[in-house]
């Protein structure tokens, strides 16, 4: 009987980490999650998918592809740790978790897994503001030593460069850009008291930030609520406020109450899965938002959209969608901000097949991201199995193995 007769092991499951922002706090984050798992049990459909979550009961009940799910704050770190060293890959991302505050959190769990022989993929991560001395000496010491690192925009790259991170950085786009829509039907939009076949506006809200940092809360609040109403007059429309976290749902108030319609405006109050907030795009006429992933789902949807500015990852995508992309949210530019709109709205037509030319070209660099993803995936694959082959040809040919013995007695 020759080598080749024996039957080689039974190739053992991969077993694949994923690390993000996961557990229910973002949307976006979720609708990443979502997407990169999709990716995943695309390319290994009997993987083993390990999610590391901020919330584990909530990633068990809204991410049915993760086969187990893990908690990794706030918790005892041995079994963590333990969970990393079980690993044949673990993923970083996607999505901006590479920045101040957070960075050194994330890739402390990253050296641990290098530390234990674990390789690491970076799957179209965000990075920045990176400020903190000790974010960026994370950063700038992990990174380098991950297998393959892949940023979703030139803004992180940027970042990422300036920091002094020595590697390759690749450039594709947002995992959550291959979302599936899922139903909005007109069951949930009565549930919400929105009009059918009326016009429709969403409209995306959140704290200040670096976007407006020298206005007050209100001064902020009521800019929205100028844009709100404008777009209420304008387009003869209903205003949809989407939340994406559970802080927009305040800031949605303070724009609404600040409206002089409010009664022409309205805020989603049920819950949603990232599928079906892409799905209510459908219902939309138009939309200006803040959050980056409102504003990719509009873009999806093939809506005019303006960004309107919050952090370099949002004027990135206005930059790569064609769309406008303005410089700054303050009282006295009140007026630019609402000629832009008007502008939009009315020179869409024209625009709209330049859109989803872009679009179609992004949504080709995010399966680039998944394609990255599965070469190293057969590259781990192929290197376990002829490490196999190896250990079953040196069972059968080392002398005085029982293998060998129950050759020799059955030649």
């Amino acid at each position: 009987m020759t080598i080749n007769q024996y039957p080689s092991p039974v190739s053992p499951d991969l077993r694949i980490g994923l690390l993000g922002s996961y557990g229910g706090c973002n949307m976006g984050d979720e609708a990443i999650l979502m997407c990169v798992l999709r990716c995943l049990r695309a390319h290994r459909p009997q993987a083993r998918l390990v999610v590391f979550s901020r919330n584990a009961e909530h990633t068990r009940s809204h991410q049915p592809e993760a086969d187990e799910v893990i908690d990794w704050e706030n918790v005892p770190q041995k079994p963590v740790l333990d969970a990393l060293g079980g690993l044949d890959l673990l993923v970083l991302g996607g999505g901006g978790i590479l920045y101040d505050g957070e960075a050194r959190r994330y890739l402390r769990l990253v050296k641990a897994a290098h530390e234990r022989g674990v390789r690491t993929f970076a799957y179209a991560v965000g990075a920045g503001p990176l400020r903190d001395a000790d974010d960026r000496e994370a950063v700038r010491t992990v990174l380098p030593e991950m297998t393959d690192v892949v940023v979703r925009d030139e803004e992180s790259r940027l970042v990422l460069e300036e920091v002094g991170v020595e590697c390759d950085l690749t450039v594709t786009a947002d995992p959550a850009l291959l979302l599936a829509p899922e139903p909005f039907t007109e069951q949930m939009m009565r549930q919400e008291g929105l009009p059918l076949g009326a016009r429709l506006v969403g409209m995306s809200v959140r704290e200040p930030g670096r976007a407006a940092e020298k206005l007050d809360e209100d001064d902020y609040h009521a800019l929205l609520a100028d844009v709100a109403d404008f777009l209420a007059r304008r387009l003869d429309a209903h205003v949809v406020f989407v939340p994406m976290e559970r802080q927009d749902v305040r800031h949605a108030h303070g724009v609404l109450s600040r409206m002089s319609a409010p009664d022409l405006g309205r805020i989603l109050h049920n819950s949603y899965s990232p599928g079906q907030v892409l799905g209510f795009m459908s219902h939309l006429d138009m939309v200006v938002g803040m959050r980056l992933h409102v504003v990719i789902f509009a873009a999806l949807s093939g809506l005019p959209v303006l960004p309107l500015p919050y952090s370099g990852k949002v004027f990135d995508f206005a930059r790569r969608t064609g769309a406008p992309a303005l410089v700054g949210v303050a009282r006295e530019q009140a007026g630019l901000l609402l000629a832009e709109v008007d502008r939009l709205w009315d020179e869409f037509p024209h625009r709209q097949a330049d859109l989803n030319t872009r679009v179609q070209g992004l949504r080709a660099l995010a399966r680039e991201t998944c394609a990255r993803c599965g070469a190293l995936l057969d590259s781990i694959d192929g290197g376990a199995h002829e490490a196999r082959r190896a250990e079953s040809a040196d069972l059968i040919l080392t002398p005085g193995s029982g293998t060998a013995d129950l050759r020799g007695h059955g030649a």
